[in-house]
């Protein structure tokens, strides 16, 4: 059975101070549902996420900014620090852990700047809700072998369908150089360094 991640609740203490940060953000906003007796419900939904966060009155016993190290994934680590920077978050500077697996709880163990060999999984940068919910980014721009069911390729949006097509025209042009020639099937070959990329297998050559 699939068990599939839709909501994490996120516990503020003014509802439309967080709704305002997070639709400022870019992030849609799917509902915003209030009922007699001080119960409201806002979701809102990252760019191209398939999973929403909820956060309202009377929705979570949490106390307010308790939310720490809630992920999102991006393909750039530094357009992800200047869209924040622009949009008012107050990032972090890009980092990355000196035990270069994860990264420690809070600030402890960062290291200025990406990753040093930028290898997916290993770049980082956090902000903060008004409410001192935190939040981490991670640069991911190849998935470990076995994190996606090759047989259901999919993209969370255009951007990200856009991102993976620059990253199979560069791969591309790389193997019509090897092959001396330009390649007929370009075609098949980009499906395949797209289904391959996605699925953490081994890349075509």
């Amino acid at each position: 059975m699939d068990m599939k991640l839709e909501v994490v609740v996120v516990p503020v203490a003014d509802v439309d101070r967080a709704k305002s940060f997070y639709t400022g953000l870019g992030w849609r906003l799917d509902a915003d549902i209030a009922t007699p007796g001080d119960f409201r419900v806002v979701q809102v939904t990252p760019p191209g996420s398939p999973a929403s966060v909820i956060f309202g009155t009377s929705v979570t016993s949490q106390e307010p900014g308790s939310a720490q190290g809630l992920h999102l994934v991006v393909d750039d680590i530094d357009a992800a620090h200047d869209e924040l920077s622009r949009l008012g978050a107050g990032p972090s500077e890009v980092f990355h852990d000196a035990g270069g697996v994860f990264h420690h709880a809070g600030t402890a163990a960062r290291v200025p700047g990406a990753d040093p060999q930028r290898r997916s999984y290993g770049s980082f940068l956090s902000f903060s809700d008004p409410d001192g919910n935190g939040w981490v980014l991670q640069e991911v721009t190849t998935r470990l072998p076995g994190r996606l069911d090759p047989s259901a390729t999919a993209f969370a949006s255009t951007a990200d369908l856009a991102a993976a097509l620059r990253r199979a025209a560069v791969a591309h042009g790389e193997h019509e150089a090897r092959l001396g020639a330009e390649d007929p099937d370009w075609p098949d070959w980009y499906a395949d360094y797209l289904v391959r990329e996605q699925a953490g297998s081994e890349l075509p050559a």
